[in-house]
């Protein structure tokens, strides 16, 4: 299974743990690269700077010949910590960054001074295309597949289009369960996938029971759509309480969106609740239950360590 995804990062496996909002943290991350994987965590994980720091420093140490481990930085104004977590990041070391959600061009630029290499979520060719040209290390196809916000192409279509036309790797998001799934994404032109609904329910994710065993119970029939938690479109599994509050935005925040002084307040603001929820659900025992999660959850049967998951991505 040696692609340029396993060169670029020094590993065994074209597989990346993908970094998920509240589940990922060292502990999976280690696993990840005890397996032979990458393994990656949202740099909003941590609430302070010295968090941060000390995780990188611990991943360091951690560290195996044949594993990697990154950070994913959301890149857009909504995130009023990034230019501090790019710093923290830059000062520390790590063999890779994911960036989401806005133009990674200060990120590539300061990551590349230090010899971290910079991979970016993109959803269609044109976002594919600038990425390329302010040089990054490779390109995240984010598809219609992907949990969490998603993609509109179909994995075959969006790798297809961005492996035809783009000089630098595309690793895929989305859709992988099983190593029919892997095989696929590499057959269709993609050099590697990030997948991380799977490893939600793993024994190290920092994520509640009951949580894992939603992830367990739901399948990829009880995954929906819902702009509730960042006013974005994003994937949750469909819980008796997700279907009491609806999926849709409030009256007053479509109103207020089309106002566009008020715009980018209205996201933000939407933003904060729904992350909120969404890290009670995560944390502790709660009956407002929205938890988020990709289709491949299908996949899910039990309740697993990292490197039981990583053996029946690549076995």
């Amino acid at each position: 299974m040696q692609t340029k995804l396993t060169q670029l990062l020094n590993i065994k496996y074209p597989i990346i743990q993908a970094p998920m909002f509240l589940v990922s943290n060292v502990a999976m991350v280690t696993e990840a690269m005890n397996a032979g994987i990458a393994g990656c965590i949202p740099a909003l994980n941590y609430r302070t700077l010295d968090e941060l720091r000390i995780a990188l420093k611990e991943l360091k140490a951690n560290k195996v010949e044949g594993g990697a481990f990154g950070f994913n930085l959301i890149v857009n104004k909504s995130n009023l910590k990034y230019k501090g977590q790019l710093e923290v990041i830059c000062e520390e070391g790590c063999d890779f960054i994911i960036t989401s959600l806005g133009s990674p061009e200060e990120t590539i630029r300061q990551a590349h001074k230090v010899g971290i290499k910079v991979f970016c979520d993109v959803v269609d060719l044109k976002f594919a295309k600038k990425v390329e040209g302010l040089e990054a290390d490779a390109a995240i196809a984010v598809n219609n597949e992907a949990g969490g916000h998603r993609g509109n192409l179909t994995p075959k279509a969006l790798i297809g289009q961005l492996s035809n036309e783009l000089s630098i790797p595309v690793i895929s998001a989305g859709g992988v369960g099983c190593k029919a799934d892997i095989d696929s994404m590499l057959s269709y032109g993609a050099e590697g996938v990030s997948v991380g609904s799977p490893f939600i329910a793993s024994v190290e994710a920092g994520v509640t029971d009951d949580y894992k065993q939603a992830c367990v119970d739901y399948g990829a029939k009880d995954i929906i759509m819902t702009e509730r938690i960042s006013g974005t479109p994003c994937t949750v599994i469909n819980t008796p309480y997700v279907q009491k509050i609806g999926t849709k935005a409030t009256w007053i925040e479509n109103l207020l969106n089309k106002n566009r002084k008020l715009k980018k307040w209205v996201k933000m603001i939407r933003f904060s609740i729904g992350m909120k929820a969404t890290e009670k659900a995560a944390k502790k025992a709660t009956y407002k239950t929205v938890w988020v999660a990709g289709p491949s959850i299908e996949h899910t049967k039990a309740i697993l360590p990292v490197k039981a998951i990583v053996d029946k991505l690549i076995n």
